[in-house]
Protein backbone atom coordinates (compact mmCIF):
# COMPACT_ATOMS: atom_id res chain seq x y z
CA UNK A 1 0.00 0.00 0.00
CA UNK A 2 2.62 2.46 0.88
CA UNK A 3 4.77 1.85 -1.92
CA UNK A 4 1.25 2.49 -4.58
CA UNK A 5 0.62 5.75 -2.24
CA UNK A 6 3.94 6.80 -3.13
CA UNK A 7 3.71 5.78 -6.62
CA UNK A 8 1.11 7.37 -7.25
CA UNK A 9 1.77 11.01 -6.27
CA UNK A 10 4.41 10.30 -8.96
CA UNK A 11 2.38 9.26 -11.53
CA UNK A 12 -1.02 9.41 -11.29
CA UNK A 13 -1.00 13.14 -9.79
CA UNK A 14 0.62 14.71 -12.07
CA UNK A 15 -1.50 12.75 -14.81
CA UNK A 16 -4.94 14.74 -13.44
CA UNK A 17 -2.80 17.82 -12.51
CA UNK A 18 -2.41 18.01 -16.15
CA UNK A 19 -5.78 17.16 -17.26
CA UNK A 20 -7.07 19.93 -14.51
CA UNK A 21 -5.09 22.72 -15.19
CA UNK A 22 -3.43 22.18 -18.72
CA UNK A 23 -6.09 20.62 -20.70
CA UNK A 24 -9.01 22.26 -18.01
CA UNK A 25 -11.25 18.96 -17.20
CA UNK A 26 -12.49 18.53 -13.73
CA UNK A 27 -13.83 16.40 -11.84
CA UNK A 28 -17.20 15.37 -11.80
CA UNK A 29 -17.71 16.79 -15.40
CA UNK A 30 -15.26 15.73 -17.89
CA UNK A 31 -13.59 13.53 -15.63
CA UNK A 32 -16.56 10.99 -14.08
CA UNK A 33 -16.35 7.30 -12.39
CA UNK A 34 -16.69 5.99 -15.95
CA UNK A 35 -14.15 8.27 -17.61
CA UNK A 36 -11.77 7.92 -14.60
CA UNK A 37 -9.67 5.17 -16.50
CA UNK A 38 -9.62 6.78 -19.91
CA UNK A 39 -8.71 9.86 -18.85
CA UNK A 40 -6.08 9.02 -16.40
CA UNK A 41 -4.64 5.70 -18.27
CA UNK A 42 -1.52 6.81 -18.43
CA UNK A 43 -0.84 7.81 -14.95
CA UNK A 44 -2.61 4.06 -13.75
CA UNK A 45 -0.61 2.11 -15.84
CA UNK A 46 2.91 4.04 -15.00
CA UNK A 47 1.67 3.81 -11.69
CA UNK A 48 1.00 -0.34 -11.62
CA UNK A 49 4.31 -0.62 -13.44
CA UNK A 50 6.46 1.60 -10.96
CA UNK A 51 4.41 0.23 -8.29
CA UNK A 52 5.04 -3.53 -9.04
CA UNK A 53 9.25 -2.30 -10.59
CA UNK A 54 9.44 -0.67 -6.98
CA UNK A 55 8.19 -3.85 -4.67
CA UNK A 56 10.39 -6.03 -6.72
CA UNK A 57 13.25 -3.80 -6.24
CA UNK A 58 12.93 -3.40 -2.52
CA UNK A 59 12.34 -7.33 -1.60
CA UNK A 60 14.74 -8.80 -3.86
CA UNK A 61 17.76 -5.96 -2.95
CA UNK A 62 16.75 -5.35 0.60
CA UNK A 63 15.50 -9.00 1.36
CA UNK A 64 13.05 -9.59 4.71
CA UNK A 65 13.50 -13.11 6.56
CA UNK A 66 10.52 -13.28 8.70
CA UNK A 67 11.97 -16.80 10.63
CA UNK A 68 14.72 -15.57 12.78
CA UNK A 69 15.50 -16.32 16.02
CA UNK A 70 17.55 -15.43 18.77
CA UNK A 71 19.24 -18.66 19.53
CA UNK A 72 21.38 -19.80 22.56
CA UNK A 73 23.24 -23.14 23.64
CA UNK A 74 21.84 -25.80 25.67
CA UNK A 75 23.53 -28.45 27.59
CA UNK A 76 21.38 -31.48 28.23
CA UNK A 77 22.12 -33.19 31.95
CA UNK A 78 22.76 -36.57 31.40
CA UNK A 79 24.80 -39.33 33.46
CA UNK A 80 26.78 -41.39 31.95
CA UNK A 81 24.72 -44.81 32.84
CA UNK A 82 21.49 -45.78 33.95
CA UNK A 83 19.88 -45.67 36.82
CA UNK A 84 17.41 -44.63 39.72
CA UNK A 85 17.58 -41.28 41.24
CA UNK A 86 18.47 -41.30 44.55
CA UNK A 87 19.09 -38.11 45.54
CA UNK A 88 18.59 -34.10 44.17
CA UNK A 89 20.83 -31.66 45.22
CA UNK A 90 19.06 -28.39 42.91
CA UNK A 91 16.17 -26.50 44.39
CA UNK A 92 12.55 -26.98 42.73
CA UNK A 93 12.63 -23.42 40.92
CA UNK A 94 11.19 -22.61 37.03
CA UNK A 95 15.54 -21.30 37.18
CA UNK A 96 18.18 -21.84 39.25
CA UNK A 97 21.58 -20.76 38.91
CA UNK A 98 24.20 -23.59 39.39
CA UNK A 99 28.24 -23.66 39.45
CA UNK A 100 30.72 -25.75 37.56
CA UNK A 101 31.62 -28.82 39.63
CA UNK A 102 28.28 -28.23 41.76
CA UNK A 103 26.08 -31.77 42.03
CA UNK A 104 23.00 -31.66 40.51
CA UNK A 105 21.66 -35.32 41.20
CA UNK A 106 23.15 -39.21 42.28
CA UNK A 107 21.81 -42.42 41.66
CA UNK A 108 21.99 -45.36 43.40
CA UNK A 109 25.49 -46.76 43.45
CA UNK A 110 24.99 -49.95 45.43
CA UNK A 111 26.31 -51.92 43.33
CA UNK A 112 29.62 -49.34 42.73
CA UNK A 113 29.91 -49.09 46.15
CA UNK A 114 29.92 -53.05 46.80
CA UNK A 115 33.06 -52.76 43.54
CA UNK A 116 34.67 -50.29 45.51
CA UNK A 117 34.78 -52.52 48.50
CA UNK A 118 35.93 -55.68 46.76
CA UNK A 119 38.74 -53.37 45.36
CA UNK A 120 39.96 -52.73 48.66
CA UNK A 121 39.63 -56.04 49.95
CA UNK A 122 41.59 -57.63 46.79
CA UNK A 123 44.52 -54.64 47.69
CA UNK A 124 44.84 -55.54 51.34
CA UNK A 125 45.06 -59.35 49.87
CA UNK A 126 47.91 -58.56 48.01
CA UNK A 127 50.02 -56.43 50.42
CA UNK A 128 49.21 -59.61 52.82
CA UNK A 129 50.74 -61.63 50.08
CA UNK A 130 53.71 -59.58 49.90
CA UNK A 131 54.24 -59.35 53.83
CA UNK A 132 54.06 -63.45 53.93
CA UNK A 133 56.64 -63.10 51.00
CA UNK A 134 58.93 -61.26 53.06
CA UNK A 135 59.17 -63.69 55.12
CA UNK A 136 59.30 -66.54 53.26
CA UNK A 137 62.59 -64.72 51.89
CA UNK A 138 63.93 -64.55 54.86
CA UNK A 139 63.39 -68.32 55.36
CA UNK A 140 65.20 -68.86 52.18
CA UNK A 141 67.98 -66.40 53.18
CA UNK A 142 68.56 -68.79 56.20
CA UNK A 143 68.25 -72.05 54.04
CA UNK A 144 71.32 -70.44 51.59
CA UNK A 145 73.94 -69.72 54.53
CA UNK A 146 73.08 -73.07 55.97
CA UNK A 147 73.70 -75.10 52.83
CA UNK A 148 76.82 -72.75 51.89
CA UNK A 149 78.05 -74.22 55.55
CA UNK A 150 77.42 -77.48 55.02
CA UNK A 151 78.97 -77.34 51.58
CA UNK A 152 82.04 -75.78 53.17
CA UNK A 153 82.30 -78.53 56.00
CA UNK A 154 81.82 -80.74 53.46
CA UNK A 155 84.48 -79.87 50.86
CA UNK A 156 87.01 -78.99 53.73
CA UNK A 157 86.42 -82.29 55.15
CA UNK A 158 87.10 -83.83 51.53
CA UNK A 159 89.96 -81.48 50.89
CA UNK A 160 91.33 -83.04 54.38
CA UNK A 161 90.93 -86.22 53.41
CA UNK A 162 92.16 -85.64 49.88
CA UNK A 163 95.57 -83.99 51.79
CA UNK A 164 96.27 -87.14 53.78
CA UNK A 165 95.92 -89.50 51.14
CA UNK A 166 98.37 -87.73 48.87
CA UNK A 167 100.80 -88.04 51.69
CA UNK A 168 100.05 -91.77 52.87
CA UNK A 169 97.64 -94.07 50.72
CA UNK A 170 97.17 -96.29 53.87
CA UNK A 171 95.61 -93.64 55.88
CA UNK A 172 92.30 -92.67 53.52
CA UNK A 173 90.68 -95.12 51.52
CA UNK A 174 89.36 -94.17 48.30
CA UNK A 175 85.68 -95.31 49.16
CA UNK A 176 85.94 -92.79 51.95
CA UNK A 177 87.15 -89.99 49.62
CA UNK A 178 84.35 -90.88 47.00
CA UNK A 179 81.78 -90.56 49.63
CA UNK A 180 82.69 -87.03 50.46
CA UNK A 181 83.07 -86.15 47.04
CA UNK A 182 79.07 -87.56 47.11
CA UNK A 183 78.38 -85.41 49.65
CA UNK A 184 80.05 -82.30 48.54
CA UNK A 185 77.96 -83.06 45.31
CA UNK A 186 74.82 -83.19 47.40
CA UNK A 187 75.17 -80.24 49.18
CA UNK A 188 76.30 -78.22 46.23
CA UNK A 189 73.12 -79.11 44.75
CA UNK A 190 71.34 -78.20 47.97
CA UNK A 191 72.83 -74.80 47.92
CA UNK A 192 71.52 -74.19 44.17
CA UNK A 193 68.24 -75.23 44.96
CA UNK A 194 68.44 -72.96 48.50
CA UNK A 195 69.51 -70.34 45.96
CA UNK A 196 66.48 -70.46 43.56
CA UNK A 197 64.54 -70.83 46.03
CA UNK A 198 65.66 -67.55 46.82
CA UNK A 199 65.48 -65.77 43.53
CA UNK A 200 61.70 -67.20 42.84
CA UNK A 201 60.87 -65.67 46.17
CA UNK A 202 62.97 -62.23 45.22
CA UNK A 203 61.30 -62.58 41.86
CA UNK A 204 57.14 -63.06 43.52
CA UNK A 205 58.47 -60.01 45.21
CA UNK A 206 59.72 -57.60 43.17
CA UNK A 207 57.94 -58.55 40.33
CA UNK A 208 54.38 -60.87 40.73
CA UNK A 209 53.45 -59.15 43.61
CA UNK A 210 53.89 -55.36 42.73
CA UNK A 211 52.14 -56.63 39.51
CA UNK A 212 48.90 -57.92 41.09
CA UNK A 213 49.58 -54.79 43.27
CA UNK A 214 49.22 -52.38 40.94
CA UNK A 215 46.09 -54.57 38.91
CA UNK A 216 44.30 -54.64 42.73
CA UNK A 217 45.02 -50.59 42.60
CA UNK A 218 43.87 -49.74 39.12
CA UNK A 219 40.38 -51.75 39.30
CA UNK A 220 40.08 -49.54 42.94
CA UNK A 221 40.66 -46.70 40.52
CA UNK A 222 37.91 -48.34 38.43
CA UNK A 223 35.62 -48.49 40.78
CA UNK A 224 35.92 -45.33 42.00
CA UNK A 225 35.64 -43.46 38.76
CA UNK A 226 32.34 -45.45 38.57
CA UNK A 227 31.24 -44.73 41.95
CA UNK A 228 32.14 -41.30 40.75
CA UNK A 229 29.95 -41.27 37.82
CA UNK A 230 27.03 -42.02 39.65
CA UNK A 231 27.06 -38.34 41.01
CA UNK A 232 26.23 -36.23 38.12
CA UNK A 233 27.77 -32.83 38.08
CA UNK A 234 27.22 -29.26 36.22
CA UNK A 235 30.29 -28.93 33.57
CA UNK A 236 30.03 -25.34 33.30
CA UNK A 237 28.40 -21.93 35.28
CA UNK A 238 25.01 -21.52 33.90
CA UNK A 239 21.33 -22.01 34.81
CA UNK A 240 19.02 -25.20 34.93
CA UNK A 241 15.72 -24.58 34.08
CA UNK A 242 12.63 -26.04 34.50
CA UNK A 243 13.87 -28.83 36.89
CA UNK A 244 11.69 -31.87 37.22
CA UNK A 245 13.68 -34.71 38.05
CA UNK A 246 13.25 -36.30 41.58
CA UNK A 247 14.11 -39.10 43.96
CA UNK A 248 12.89 -42.79 42.13
CA UNK A 249 12.98 -41.17 38.90
CA UNK A 250 14.88 -43.63 36.40
CA UNK A 251 17.20 -41.90 33.62
CA UNK A 252 18.69 -43.18 31.11
CA UNK A 253 21.09 -41.12 28.40
CA UNK A 254 19.28 -42.85 25.45
CA UNK A 255 15.59 -41.89 26.35
CA UNK A 256 15.44 -39.97 29.26
CA UNK A 257 17.37 -37.05 30.17
CA UNK A 258 17.55 -35.29 33.41
CA UNK A 259 16.84 -31.81 32.33
CA UNK A 260 18.20 -28.77 30.52
CA UNK A 261 21.58 -26.92 31.45
CA UNK A 262 22.09 -23.68 29.83
CA UNK A 263 25.44 -21.92 30.05
CA UNK A 264 26.20 -18.53 31.25
CA UNK A 265 28.47 -18.16 27.75
CA UNK A 266 25.26 -19.96 25.91
CA UNK A 267 26.53 -17.63 22.85
CA UNK A 268 23.33 -15.65 22.92
CA UNK A 269 24.58 -12.80 20.85
CA UNK A 270 23.48 -14.02 17.89
CA UNK A 271 20.20 -14.13 15.28
CA UNK A 272 19.95 -17.16 13.30
CA UNK A 273 17.52 -16.18 10.33
CA UNK A 274 16.56 -17.80 7.37
CA UNK A 275 16.01 -15.90 4.06
CA UNK A 276 14.39 -17.07 0.95
CA UNK A 277 16.45 -19.05 -1.83
CA UNK A 278 15.71 -16.18 -4.09
CA UNK A 279 18.27 -13.66 -2.02
CA UNK A 280 20.95 -16.32 -2.03
CA UNK A 281 22.84 -13.85 -4.81
CA UNK A 282 22.42 -10.70 -2.73
CA UNK A 283 23.13 -12.14 0.82
CA UNK A 284 26.62 -11.06 1.41
CA UNK A 285 28.88 -11.10 4.69
CA UNK A 286 28.70 -7.41 5.95
CA UNK A 287 25.51 -6.39 4.79
CA UNK A 288 23.56 -4.19 7.79
CA UNK A 289 20.33 -5.32 8.79
CA UNK A 290 17.94 -4.34 11.04
CA UNK A 291 15.52 -6.32 13.59
CA UNK A 292 12.38 -5.92 15.47
CA UNK A 293 11.50 -8.41 18.10
CA UNK A 294 8.04 -8.53 19.45
CA UNK A 295 9.84 -9.05 22.87
CA UNK A 296 11.53 -5.66 22.78
CA UNK A 297 8.24 -3.42 21.66
CA UNK A 298 9.03 -0.15 19.63
CA UNK A 299 12.43 -1.02 19.39
CA UNK A 300 14.33 -1.97 16.51
CA UNK A 301 17.93 -3.74 16.93
CA UNK A 302 20.60 -2.70 14.01
CA UNK A 303 22.93 -5.73 13.08
CA UNK A 304 25.04 -6.69 10.95
CA UNK A 305 25.01 -10.05 8.86
CA UNK A 306 28.59 -12.17 10.16
CA UNK A 307 28.09 -15.62 8.15
CA UNK A 308 25.90 -16.79 5.18
CA UNK A 309 25.34 -20.54 5.13
CA UNK A 310 26.30 -21.81 1.74
CA UNK A 311 24.63 -25.12 1.59
CA UNK A 312 20.62 -25.59 1.81
CA UNK A 313 19.25 -27.65 3.80
CA UNK A 314 16.41 -29.36 1.66
CA UNK A 315 19.39 -30.93 -0.47
CA UNK A 316 21.39 -32.65 2.34
CA UNK A 317 22.29 -36.52 1.63
CA UNK A 318 22.97 -39.17 4.18
CA UNK A 319 23.77 -42.52 4.31
CA UNK A 320 20.16 -44.82 4.97
CA UNK A 321 18.54 -47.39 3.71
CA UNK A 322 16.51 -46.01 1.10
CA UNK A 323 17.32 -43.74 -1.77
CA UNK A 324 16.76 -39.92 -2.44
CA UNK A 325 14.05 -38.84 -4.11
CA UNK A 326 13.91 -35.24 -5.10
CA UNK A 327 10.01 -35.16 -4.31
CA UNK A 328 10.39 -35.01 -0.75
CA UNK A 329 11.53 -32.09 -0.64
CA UNK A 330 8.27 -30.10 -1.48
CA UNK A 331 9.22 -27.46 1.63
CA UNK A 332 12.05 -25.29 0.29
CA UNK A 333 14.88 -24.58 2.43
CA UNK A 334 15.98 -20.83 3.82
CA UNK A 335 19.42 -19.79 3.45
CA UNK A 336 20.81 -19.88 7.57
CA UNK A 337 22.40 -16.07 8.42
CA UNK A 338 23.66 -15.33 11.58
CA UNK A 339 23.46 -12.00 12.97
CA UNK A 340 24.87 -10.36 15.60
CA UNK A 341 24.44 -6.73 16.69
CA UNK A 342 25.90 -3.81 15.22
CA UNK A 343 26.72 -2.21 18.57
CA UNK A 344 27.91 -3.51 21.82
CA UNK A 345 25.53 -4.41 24.07
CA UNK A 346 22.85 -4.22 21.04
CA UNK A 347 20.93 -7.56 22.76
CA UNK A 348 20.80 -6.61 25.88
CA UNK A 349 17.12 -6.01 26.62
CA UNK A 350 16.23 -9.18 24.65
CA UNK A 351 15.51 -12.83 25.98
CA UNK A 352 17.26 -15.68 24.53
CA UNK A 353 14.57 -17.65 22.21
CA UNK A 354 12.52 -14.33 20.52
CA UNK A 355 11.38 -14.42 17.28
CA UNK A 356 12.28 -11.82 15.15
CA UNK A 357 11.99 -10.49 11.57
CA UNK A 358 14.79 -9.07 9.84
CA UNK A 359 15.40 -7.03 7.16
CA UNK A 360 18.69 -6.81 5.35
CA UNK A 361 19.79 -3.97 3.50
CA UNK A 362 21.83 -3.92 0.17
CA UNK A 363 24.80 -0.86 -0.21
CA UNK A 364 26.50 0.31 -2.95
CA UNK A 365 28.05 2.90 -1.73
CA UNK A 366 31.88 1.38 -2.17
CA UNK A 367 30.89 0.53 -5.65
CA UNK A 368 29.76 3.99 -5.91
CA UNK A 369 32.83 5.50 -3.94
CA UNK A 370 35.97 3.15 -5.93
CA UNK A 371 36.33 5.36 -9.03
CA UNK A 372 35.19 2.66 -11.00
CA UNK A 373 33.85 3.74 -14.26
CA UNK A 374 30.15 3.74 -14.42
CA UNK A 375 27.52 4.86 -17.22
CA UNK A 376 24.96 7.24 -16.15
CA UNK A 377 22.48 4.75 -16.31
CA UNK A 378 24.11 2.30 -13.63
CA UNK A 379 24.68 5.28 -11.35
CA UNK A 380 21.26 6.22 -11.16
CA UNK A 381 20.15 2.60 -10.44
CA UNK A 382 23.00 1.55 -7.86
CA UNK A 383 21.38 5.21 -5.98
CA UNK A 384 18.53 3.69 -6.71
CA UNK A 385 18.91 0.88 -4.91
CA UNK A 386 20.48 2.10 -1.86
CA UNK A 387 17.05 4.87 -1.87
CA UNK A 388 14.24 2.15 -2.00
CA UNK A 389 15.99 0.46 1.03
CA UNK A 390 14.64 3.44 3.13
CA UNK A 391 10.71 2.43 2.35
CA UNK A 392 11.77 -1.13 3.60
CA UNK A 393 13.03 0.32 7.06
CA UNK A 394 10.01 2.99 7.40
CA UNK A 395 7.70 -0.30 6.61
CA UNK A 396 9.38 -1.97 9.29
CA UNK A 397 9.48 0.66 11.73
CA UNK A 398 5.89 1.04 11.14
CA UNK A 399 5.43 -2.65 11.44
CA UNK A 400 6.97 -1.95 14.99
CA UNK A 401 4.80 0.94 16.14
CA UNK A 402 1.32 -0.90 14.80
CA UNK A 403 2.59 -4.69 16.41
CA UNK A 404 1.62 -4.24 20.21
CA UNK A 405 -1.79 -2.50 18.91
CA UNK A 406 -2.72 -5.55 16.49
CA UNK A 407 -1.69 -7.90 19.19
CA UNK A 408 -3.38 -7.07 22.33
CA UNK A 409 -6.46 -4.96 20.77
CA UNK A 410 -6.89 -5.82 17.00
CA UNK A 411 -6.34 -9.74 17.70
CA UNK A 412 -9.32 -10.26 20.22
CA UNK A 413 -7.03 -12.49 22.42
Amino acid sequence: MFELIFCSLLTILPDYLIRRYVQGKRIGREITLYSVWYELRYGIVTCLMLTVSLITLIFYFHPTATSAVSTFRTIPILPEGSGRVEEIFVANELETEIKAGDPIFRLDSSRQEADVTTAKQQIAEVKGEIALAQGELAVAVAQVNEAEASLKQAQDELDTRQELMDRNANVVSERDIEKLENTVAARQSALEAAQANKELIETKINVSLPASLSSAEARLDEAEVELGKMTVYAGVDGSISQFVLRPGDIVNPLMRPAGILIPADAQQERIVAGFGQIEAQVLKQGMVAEAFCPAVPFTIIPLVITEVQTQIASGQVSTGSQLYDTSEAVKPSTITTILEPLYEDGFDRLPPGAVCTVNAYTSNHERLTSGEPLSTGQFVYLHAIDTVGLVHAMLLRIQALLYPIQTLVLSGH
